[in-house]
């Protein structure tokens, strides 16, 4: 008895952290499959696509400000960006203040192909919540909100580490 409640223990595949994020990524690599061969774009140029698309401010937003929103690194986005402009999904322009910034700008068809993605990602969405009922899945919307909310407001204590044990 002792032994299947150590192994229940250890049993990770039923934790919160692991089903959220098994979940997420289950939900990314459909979503990229459909995306790369419905729209010609990945999951990473969808989202590239999505922050452009969300952002409202009076000025375009630059490379590095990409890379913020989307947590990669100037690097990647920069490469992102190159294949992207090159397949005429956007287009950058350097800025005139500061020859290191690059503004990023959709092109009329990435934001066609963008509400085609959020299409995809309601039908993986649809196939991933299948089991359960409308009541459920607003429930299951509340109860991560929740749990966002209390990671976001949490501040972990790191002064303790490992070697003091």
């Amino acid at each position: 008895m002792l032994t299947i409640n150590v192994l229940m223990k250890r049993d990770h595949t039923q934790r919160f952290s692991f089903l959220v994020n098994h979940v997420a990524k289950l939900h990314g690599a459909h979503f990229d499959r459909l995306a790369r061969a419905r729209l010609g774009l990945s999951l990473a140029q969808c989202r590239l696509i999505g922050a452009l698309a969300r952002h409202d401010g009076p000025a375009p937003l630059s490379q590095a400000e990409l890379a913020q929103r989307l947590e990669m690194s100037a690097m990647g986005v920069a490469t992102l960006c190159d294949r992207m402009e090159a397949a005429g999904w956007i287009r950058r322009e350097a800025s005139t203040a500061d020859r290191r910034v690059k503004w990023v700008h959709p092109e009329p068809r990435a934001l066609a192909a963008f509400d085609d993605a959020l299409a995809i990602s309601d039908e993986v969405l649809a196939h991933g919540l299948a089991n359960l009922s409308a009541a459920e899945r607003k429930q299951l919307i509340a109860l991560l909100r929740k749990a966002r909310e209390g990671l976001l407001a949490w501040e972990p204590d790191t002064a303790g580490t490992a070697e003091d044990a």
